[in-house]
């Protein structure tokens, strides 16, 4: 939906709001298997990837999202060294995964290859890693993948996945975090991203009651900013394995060898503080 031709805006019927940015030019636009992906050139915000209407990323906002869905799962992983990113196509939270010395393997498990090739033409900067000798792709069910993985042979899952509609909803089930859990090794993290606190309650809560029912010892959910996301604010929730998720390896967060834009020690820590409404929503009978 689009103000006028300058602008793209997506609304939020849920939230009442709406969100635009300016644009030049379309860049792109294609119907996969899956979904329609389009490309715009904005005036402020770089490149803007949008599939069904919805926004995915834009070239100058993206890497809140993607150190958030990578590196507080990562430090809260005791040695991680097998990863899993379901969904993820844009390739940027690889690129953050591996930047960590510790990744032996990283396998991507992406349904739409198409959201990667488009990735690589329009995104080269978040694809930089897809080269490591370190990664793999799979293009297919992410679902199915983790219903087949061999007991004990993951560290972190990462979901990376869209909203929970369409064939990402059966990524928000107790079943697929159950799949999660008997994938995992000890002291297994998973994350997710988890839409917005301030919009998405009706989401996060379930999300938090099944992941423990799926036998996670632990749930936590990470707040951070989205400017291009419904609301502008966002989160990311994990599920621990045999620990805790407010624990984290701090010192090697504080430590940690390469470049980050947001993600630091004290903005992990600070991320895991938890609102008072959403405290009380999670604590509520049903």
């Amino acid at each position: 939906m689009s103000l006028d031709t300058h602008w793209f805006t997506e609304t939020c019927e849920e939230g009442g709001s709406a969100f635009s940015l300016k644009i030049s030019r379309k860049l792109h636009e294609e119907q996969s298997p899956y979904q329609r992906i389009e490309i715009f050139e904005t005036e402020k915000f770089g490149n803007l990837m949008v599939i069904d209407g919805f926004v995915m990323l834009t070239s100058r906002d993206n890497f809140l999202y993607h150190e958030m869905m990578s590196h507080p799962a990562l430090f809260t992983h005791p040695n991680p060294g097998r990863v899993v990113i379901i969904g993820g196509g844009d390739c940027g939270t690889l690129r953050e995964v591996l930047r960590h010395d510790s990744i032996e393997h990283a396998l991507q498990v992406e349904i739409d290859e198409r959201v990667t090739r488009i990735s690589e033409k329009f995104f080269p900067e978040l694809c930089e890693s897809n080269n490591d000798p370190r990664a793999e792709f799979y293009f297919g069910d992410g679902i199915q993948w983790m219903a087949d993985a061999e007991p004990g042979s993951v560290d972190v899952v990462i979901v990376d996945s869209t909203d929970p509609i369409g064939p990402a909803k059966g990524l928000f089930t107790e079943a697929f975090y159950r799949d999660c859990f008997n994938a995992m090794g000890e002291h297994g993290v998973l994350v997710q991203q988890s839409e917005s606190p301030l919009y998405h309650m009706r989401i996060l809560k379930p999300m938090h009651q099944a992941m423990r029912a799926a036998g996670f010892d632990a749930t936590a959910s990470l707040f951070y900013p989205q400017p291009v996301y419904p609301s502008g604010w966002w989160t990311a929730t994990m599920a621990v394995k045999g620990g805790t998720a407010h624990e984290f390896r701090e010192q090697a967060a504080a430590d940690k060898p390469f470049e980050t834009l947001y993600y630091n020690r004290d903005l992990h820590r600070g991320a895991l503080a938890m609102p008072e409404f959403f405290r009380k929503a999670l604590e509520d009978s049903p």
